[in-house]
């Protein structure tokens, strides 16, 4: 009888590990302040080593690009394009077939915004979707809350 029970114990124990997800991109949020009603948000991702995301400016025919979409959105004007800051390199994809921009290592995305004066805090998801040179995990949304100082 024992036997069977450190089999199944070592059975579970297997399967519990195996269950855990592997996440090779996290996410950190904060905002600087321009004025009273101007901010730049601001979305840290630290991607493992080996690891890329891909950029907002790719074709929809490829990956899914990392995109940035928000609760609000009356309240909340986006003043010029969502700025790509980090090691980024346009290169051919064997898994996608294709040229596309990959970020990776430290990565800043950072967004002007207008917002009404008193707003103290801009919500919503950013989705992206990573690979390294031999496979890709499935798109991954990622809610944030950024309180404006």
């Amino acid at each position: 009888m024992r036997p069977y029970l450190v089999l199944s114990f070592l059975f579970f124990v297997g399967l519990s590990a195996q269950a855990q997800i592997y996440s090779p991109v996290s996410w950190t949020f904060d905002a600087e302040k321009i004025s009273d009603t101007e901010y730049y948000l601001q979305f840290h991702a630290d991607i493992d080593k080996g690891w890329v995301v891909y950029s907002q400016y790719i074709s929809d025919e490829g990956p899914v690009p990392t995109g940035f979409f928000y609760e609000s959105p009356k309240d909340l004007v986006l003043v010029g394009k969502n700025e790509e800051i980090g090691h980024k390199k346009e290169t051919y994809d064997k898994l996608f077939d294709m040229e596309l921009i990959k970020l990776s290592g430290a990565v800043l995305f950072k967004q002007k915004v207008k917002v009404p004066a008193g707003k103290k805090s801009v919500s919503g998801y950013l989705t992206f979707m990573t690979c390294d040179d031999e496979k890709c995990l499935p798109p991954t949304d990622v809610d944030f809350t950024i309180t404006l100082p």
